[in-house]
């Protein structure tokens, strides 16, 4: 099975490696006995699907989540059964892939109008007058 990522990219399950370990947290005997908590390990140099302009996209906006070897990861322990943690796992790698292959939006910039401006300065020369005000009412209970 595969997951589209974009119009331009899907990469196939087959090269997601989970691995399964036991969760932290409260559950009692359950959480001590059962490998519920996945990993996600994505290798982004080694994945044929991928253009060099994608890995470094993605490494560059994913950098804290990608090891030294160029391994993508991602945990999950938020369910209590593997198969709902895998689900999700699922989700959020393609999510994370989606956001970092988003074209960048550039701003436009824009002008300050003039009555803006005049607006500011005339709000900051109000509260200069009233600070003045106030200054001179403690001078004269001196």
């Amino acid at each position: 099975m595969d997951l589209f990522i974009n119009d331009h990219l899907s990469i196939p399950e087959r090269e997601l490696v989970f691995t399964a370990s036991r969760s932290r947290g409260p559950g009692g005997q359950h959480v001590n006995k059962v490998n519920s908590r996945l990993t996600l390990h994505f290798d982004i140099q080694k994945s044929p699907n991928l253009t060099a302009t994608q890995r470094a996209k993605i490494c560059s906006l994913l950098a804290t989540r990608i090891t030294v070897d160029g391994v993508f990861r991602l945990d999950c322990q938020k369910h209590r059964m593997q198969s709902m943690n895998r689900a999700e796992l699922i989700d959020r790698f393609v999510d994370h892939l989606r956001g970092a292959l988003l074209p960048k939006r550039f701003r436009v910039p824009t002008r300050i109008s003039k009555s803006v401006k005049e607006r500011r300065l005339d709000q900051k020369k109000h509260q200069g007058r009233t600070k003045k005000r106030r200054s001179s009412l403690i001078e004269r209970d001196e």
